[in-house]
């Protein structure tokens, strides 16, 4: 299990436009929230979504079928790996998380500061 279930940052009925309009609402730097992926496929269960600088980011969460872990975005060496996609929450609500820009190739980061509930 994940441990998203009773999580306010979880928006377990919603959609990716949903998601984006509520995080542009909100218009905080750090505002977030994790949704269903729109794939349903099992090793990429969820999507981390989060607004930083007036845009909103989705940040594949990838399920390890080999280890039971998590972890964000695209598989790369040396990637941060949890046990829970609740870890990720905690772990990136005190470190930075780094925001990669695929259009402009540009790279930011903030904290996850803010949880947007999907009205």
């Amino acid at each position: 299990d994940a441990g998203v279930h009773s999580k306010a940052w979880y928006a377990a009925t919603c959609d990716r436009k949903m998601a984006e309009d509520a995080l542009y609402r909100s218009n905080k730097d750090g505002s977030f929230l994790i949704r269903k992926s729109s794939g349903q496929d099992s090793r990429q269960p969820y999507t981390l979504v989060v607004f930083y600088n007036r845009r909103v980011y989705n940040i594949p969460i990838r399920f390890i079928e080999s280890t039971r872990q998590y972890a964000l975005g695209r598989e790369k060496n040396g990637e941060e790996r949890f046990d829970s996609v609740a870890e990720i929450v905690e772990n990136h609500q005190h470190t930075s998380l780094v925001l990669i820009d695929s259009q402009n190739n540009t790279k930011d980061s903030t904290r996850l500061k803010h949880i947007v509930r999907v009205s």
